[in-house]
């Protein structure tokens, strides 16, 4: 086994998931037991300069330059970030590897009946003949992004064991709770000290990425009114069935199971209520920027309409913004696109620059100041029980990043 698949396999195992509900930053404190494993690997392999915040959980660490003409070079760093989505389990990842991957259905877990079909997952095909990382189908597997971490972790330790590389100032960073939206917020800059960087934690090997959404999280309340239902005739006003009647006036096509590429979409992604009181959480995402400020604007139009039909403020709308699309931050330096490009060719994949349908650190990054364009890493169908990775696929990341140093 490869030292990024040992890796990989090892970091799955261990419990991360951020959590939207304790306000904390740390989401979670069972972070610090990757962090602080990451800190303890990093020494072990050479990198001298290594810290970890033991308020928020960041990991940083850097490798100098190796020889005097790669020292005024721009200093390159590399993210990936420890926390795993909170929308599937984590706990207890039993990862197993399908070797030689015939092409047929995959059964997970043989006596819960949990099987990962190629009809509904028709990319499997692509991964005819190569290894398949997959779990046990009772939780996600952790590729988002353990496959970042364990892929930096390798190139940094190839890169120390391996000084005829000659190599210019090298930043590596692991956040946390980047899948709650929060893996910038104690982001430290001058810590990390780099003037580019790449984050880790894309999908499908070859993807780069630069462009991704705008994006804003809403939160609709509608209040109701609770009378006795044997005496509830032109009195009640059930909540529940406000906030179904404002969800039916967002537009129905325009939700994430029914767009791709650059299309947008409104989110709705919880649901709680009772008959005096229902609330919505949605997320809104579109490229363009004018797009997405008009979807904001359709939220409070709905909630106006309702309001409206209703003669009093039953529905009320709060709308945040979480992150913007980085394409403006990474053109002024293109030839980070370009490095990404023909290092990928140097390791004999085919490169894809696509849209992100989401948003990564690199995003709010950019935006501090830090441009930062995204890259792959072989994971697939990330936040659920279908998660995998395909084991050659992070093994070409590895040399990709090598590429890039």
């Amino acid at each position: 086994m490869t030292d990024v698949i040992e890796r990989f396999i090892r970091y799955v195992q261990i419990d991360t998931q951020s959590s939207e509900e304790t306000g904390a930053s740390p989401s979670t404190a069972k972070q610090f037991n990757l962090a602080r494993l990451l800190v303890k690997e990093l020494k072990e392999i050479g990198v001298a300069d290594v810290k970890l915040d033991e308020e928020h959980c960041y990991v940083y660490a850097k490798i100098p330059a190796n020889c005097d003409s790669m020292k005024e070079t721009a200093k390159l760093g590399f993210i990936a970030h420890m926390d795993t989505s909170p929308e599937c389990s984590d706990e207890g990842v039993k990862p197993s590897i399908i070797e030689n991957y015939d092409g047929k259905d995959i059964c997970l877990n043989e006596s819960e009946h949990i099987v990962m079909s190629v009809a509904d997952y028709p990319e499997l095909l692509d991964y005819v003949g190569k290894s398949l990382i997959v779990t046990d189908g009772t939780t996600l597997l952790g590729a988002d992004d353990k496959a970042g971490v364990s892929e930096i972790m390798s190139m940094a330790k190839y890169v120390i064991e391996h000084p005829e590389i000659k190599h210019g100032e090298i930043r590596i960073a692991f956040t946390p709770d980047e899948e709650i939206g929060c893996g910038t917020d104690y982001f430290d800059l001058d810590a990390f000290d780099a003037d580019y960087a790449y984050t880790v934690d894309g999908g499908a090997l070859g993807e780069i990425e630069y462009e991704n959404f705008n994006a804003a999280s809403a939160k609709v309340s509608v209040r109701g009114i609770s009378v006795h239902p044997g005496d509830a005739k032109d009195k009640m006003v059930n909540s529940m069935l406000v906030a179904m009647e404002y969800n039916a006036m967002l537009p129905a096509d325009e939700i994430p199971a029914k767009t791709s590429n650059y299309q947008g979409f409104y989110h709705l992604t919880d649901m709680k209520g009772s008959i005096e009181k229902t609330e919505l959480s949605y997320i809104i995402r579109d490229h363009n920027r004018e797009i997405f400020e008009t979807r904001k604007s359709k939220m409070q139009d709905v909630a106006k309409a309702v309001n409206e039909k209703y003669g009093s403020d039953y529905v009320t709308v709060e709308i945040e913004d979480s992150y913007y699309n980085m394409k403006e931050k990474i053109e002024p330096h293109m030839h980070l696109i370009d490095d990404a490009v023909h290092s990928m060719e140097e390791a004999g994949v085919t490169p894809k620059i696509v849209p992100i349908r989401g948003g990564t650190d690199g995003a709010r990054l950019s935006f501090m100041g830090l441009p930062c364009p995204n890259l792959s890493t072989g994971g697939r169908n990330y936040h659920g029980r279908f998660e995998y990775s395909c084991v050659q696929d992070m093994e070409k990341m590895v040399e990709v990043l090598i590429n890039l140093i």
